[in-house]
């Protein structure tokens, strides 16, 4: 099984936000978003639908299956 890649700084540095900024808007830690981006921690389907709305975008453009 691959392991869960994801664009999401990229859709964040695109609407100019930064982690604190995406953070309030999601309603999680900057840390959270800081590790999500580093790929350390995957997120709920919960969290990942949330910010896929606050950025506006599709789960499947945010969050993608890596090849093992």
């Amino acid at each position: 099984m691959g392991k869960l890649g994801n664009r999401l700084k990229d859709y964040r540095a695109a609407r100019s936000l930064t982690q604190a900024d995406l953070a309030v808007m999601a309603q999680v830690s900057r840390k959270t978003i800081n590790t999500i981006e580093n790929e350390v921690f995957v997120p709920s389907t919960l969290l990942a639908l949330r910010l896929a709305q606050v950025l506006e975008a599709k789960v499947e453009d945010l969050f993608y299956l890596e090849d093992a």
